[in-house]
């Protein structure tokens, strides 16, 4: 690729901010900081462990904690499993139950369900169609024996804030333990831990211009949590996480923590101005709808969804943007947003989605070029759409259809015939990248065929001239299907 694409997608993970990589790049070329943290009886791994504290220090200072309280991981996923399994498991056998919401990351979710088989119960709640859950909603759902809380600060699709600390007020007056994945919101809105009664804190550091790879959990220190570790091995972190730490990603999640405590207050001030023109852009299409509460969220994500439109071909067509459908982890599915479903949304506008994801080095020029692709595309589509009247009409067009946009598939052929034969076709079509193509090619080609050859020659050659994947052919049926009504009409 030679033309520059336009990075609208830092929800998902955010570009390394150039002082971070220096950082790194400079404990890597250290002769004296390659050492092993955990062998300090050297210079090598006294210089090494004395960066790896400096950056605790950072990370804490960013949450408002004590440094001796951050325990490093690899990342957020990594954080909320030890936080919710290692907490569940220590628990007594009665107190096991666990309170979380429908809408938080899978790192969260598929570790209650494992907790679920091995005889945990896990209450899940509901959001508002805004996608706000009320601090009620955990308080109906406490039981005696509730050992945990789970609720997400900043939500990863739609970028609604919850009040995370009327949440952690209510657990810590009933005495269960809070836990927050702060992926989303750390570096990028404010977190006081004491302030807002959080006892455990998922962090990651390239959420917010820092590394891959790396990651924090903070655990409350007084009165002291008990933990069931995930990994065994050397004892490092307190017993709760063995293995060798990597210097230089630590360094560096410390300094990008270091920069957001300075300068996140102007990052979200400048953002909120490119989301604000983003959205006001988007909204001339009209039928485009605002996923989630239109101000209790956070500025650097925006998510919408285009009514007429199926959200594959868009994205499919979106060349000079890097955006996401739904979440990161859920988009290589295929599966409509289970977040967004969550909220009330149809099948299809789910599936119909952007997530558009803003940060630090994100420029009024990207915003216009994401606006002016977007544009064209849903432009494009909803010419295609059912919606669209332009209907072929007359005594010698005949006109068939298959499939539905609850489906997901729909298509419909006008064929205008002379003498028995194709003169001229036209098409509408809703699904796919493939089935479009798949639509157009036999558009193109149907000229001078009969409706018998046309209805006969099955779809081999259009999947071997278009490369179609094998797992795309069952809605390639519906468009021989429309072929079909066009013969029976």
């Amino acid at each position: 690729m030679t033309e520059r694409v336009v990075y609208l997608d830092s929800a998902a993970t955010t570009a390394v901010d150039p002082r971070v990589a220096a950082a790194m790049a400079a404990v890597l070329a250290d002769e004296n900081a390659h050492g092993n943290p955990s062998s300090a009886s050297h210079v090598h791994g006294a210089t090494a462990l004395a960066r790896v504290e400096a950056a605790r220090g950072q990370v804490a200072a960013l949450v408002h904690a004590e440094p001796a309280a951050i325990v490093w991981t690899s990342g957020a996923t990594e954080s909320n499993n030890l936080a919710i399994l290692g907490a569940a498991r220590f628990a007594p056998e009665p107190n096991r139950h666990l309170v979380t919401a429908r809408t938080e990351h899978k790192s969260v979710l598929d570790p209650c369900r494992q907790l679920e088989h091995e005889g945990c119960q896990v209450t899940y709640l509901k959001p508002d169609s805004d996608g706000i859950v009320q601090p009620e909603q955990v308080a109906r759902a406490l039981q005696p024996h509730t050992r945990l809380v789970s609720i997400m600060h900043v939500n990863n699709e739609t970028g609604v804030v919850q009040d995370v600390g009327a949440i952690g007020r209510l657990c810590r007056e009933r005495g269960v333990l809070f836990h927050v994945d702060a992926a989303q919101s750390a570096g990028k809105t404010p977190i006081d831990v004491e302030a807002q009664h959080i006892d455990l804190l998922s962090l990651t550091a390239h959420k917010l211009y820092g590394p891959k790879g790396i990651g924090a959990l903070y655990v409350r220190r007084q009165p002291r949590i008990g933990l069931v570790p995930l990994v065994f091995g050397g004892g490092q972190e307190g017993g709760l996480r063995s293995g060798t730490l990597p210097t230089h990603q630590i360094v560096g999640f410390g300094i990008a923590c270091e920069i957001a405590a300075r300068e996140s207050g102007k990052d979200a001030e400048r953002i909120e101005g490119w989301r604000a023109r983003l959205w006001n852009g988007l909204r001339e299409l009209g039928d485009v709808l605002h996923n989630g509460h239109a101000s209790q969220r956070i500025a650097h994500i925006l998510n919408v969804s285009f009514q007429g439109v199926e959200g594959e071909s868009l994205l499919a067509g979106l060349r000079e943007i890097a955006v996401s459908s739904g979440s990161a982890c859920n988009s290589a599915t295929g599966e409509p947003s289970y977040v967004l479903r969550a909220l009330g949304r149809s099948d299809a506008l789910a599936q119909s989605s952007l997530r558009f994801g803003l940060g630090r080095f994100t420029s009024g020029a990207d915003v216009d070029t994401a606006l002016a692709a977007v544009k064209r595309e849903v432009t494009r589509l909803r010419r295609l759409s059912p919606a669209s009247d332009d209907e072929p009409s007359g005594a010698q067009w005949i006109v068939g259809s298959a499939g539905s946009i609850e489906a997901g598939t729909w298509v419909r052929f006008g064929l205008r015939l002379d003498g028995g034969r194709v003169t001229e076709a036209r098409f509408k079509a809703y699904g796919c990248p493939h089935t479009l193509a798949a639509v157009a090619w036999l558009a193109e080609h149907a000229r001078g065929r009969t409706l018998t050859e046309l209805t006969a020659q099955g779809l081999e050659e259009v999947v071997g001239r278009l490369d179609i994947p094998a797992e795309k052919l069952g809605r390639l049926l519906i468009v021989q299907d429309a072929l079909r009504d066009c013969r029976a009409a």
